[in-house]
């Protein structure tokens, strides 16, 4: 498979699916408490756009675009984009519970994908776009599957969810160059087409925990 970089060109043109932006998604009926600084790990298509987003929500101190899933010698961009290494772009956040509880990070995340879709999201496609969620605890499986189980039941889209819940075995960070992708490179076609919708989906339906100022790129 073409790089997400060449990819960005010929599909650029291709919309957002309408259940990404339609509406606000309920709270979880279900939530984690924890103690201290936690993180959660989700795979929802290209990593940029997921980064983008959650280094604007408040109460996360840092958000790192990488590889989960596979192992630590396939995590690497050029092999991760051939879609057979088990691995999906995905994002770490770890964030204070006291600001940001795990269940309201649940909610941003299903609004600003397609959790419908199987291996792909918008122009991208491949079993490393797929849409994920990899728990690092009993608690966070609870709520995940609960939440699913929630917005199924209520028949917030219109399609079955596809998202899998599974444990957190390992998490890789990505390439220098995708860090921050959406912060340095706001003007890129790729991300005004993309992921720049995301980041009004953030603000328009949770303006309580939208946060002006980003968090960036914080690891070693």
């Amino acid at each position: 498979m073409l790089q997400k970089l060449f990819l960005a060109l010929a599909f650029v043109l291709m919309p957002m699916h309408a259940e990404e932006t339609e509406r606000p998604l309920p709270k979880p009926v279900f939530d984690v408490v924890a103690d201290g600084d936690q993180q959660a790990v989700f795979a929802g298509g290209c990593f940029w756009g997921m980064q983008g987003v959650f280094q604007r929500v408040k109460g996360v101190k840092s958000v790192v675009a990488g590889y989960s899933g596979g192992s630590s010698a396939s995590a690497s961009y050029e092999k991760v984009s051939w879609g057979n290494t088990g691995h999906a772009e995905a994002v770490r956040i770890i964030y204070d519970p006291r600001i940001v509880s795990y269940g309201r990070l649940l909610q941003v995340f299903f609004s600003v994908m397609d959790p419908t879709t199987k291996n792909y999201q918008g122009p991208d496609e491949g079993t490393q776009y797929r849409t994920a969620i990899f728990t690092a605890n009993g608690d966070q499986r609870h709520a995940a599957e609960a939440y699913i189980a929630q917005l199924s039941q209520l028949h917030i889209f219109s399609h079955p969810i596809v998202t899998t819940v599974s444990e957190l075995r390992g998490f890789y960070p990505a390439e220098a160059y995708h860090q921050d992708y959406l912060l340095r490179h706001p003007s890129d076609r790729y991300i005004v087409i993309n992921d720049l919708p995301k980041l009004r989906v953030l603000k328009r339906f949770y303006l309580d925990l939208y946060e002006e100022r980003p968090v960036t790129i914080a690891w070693h």
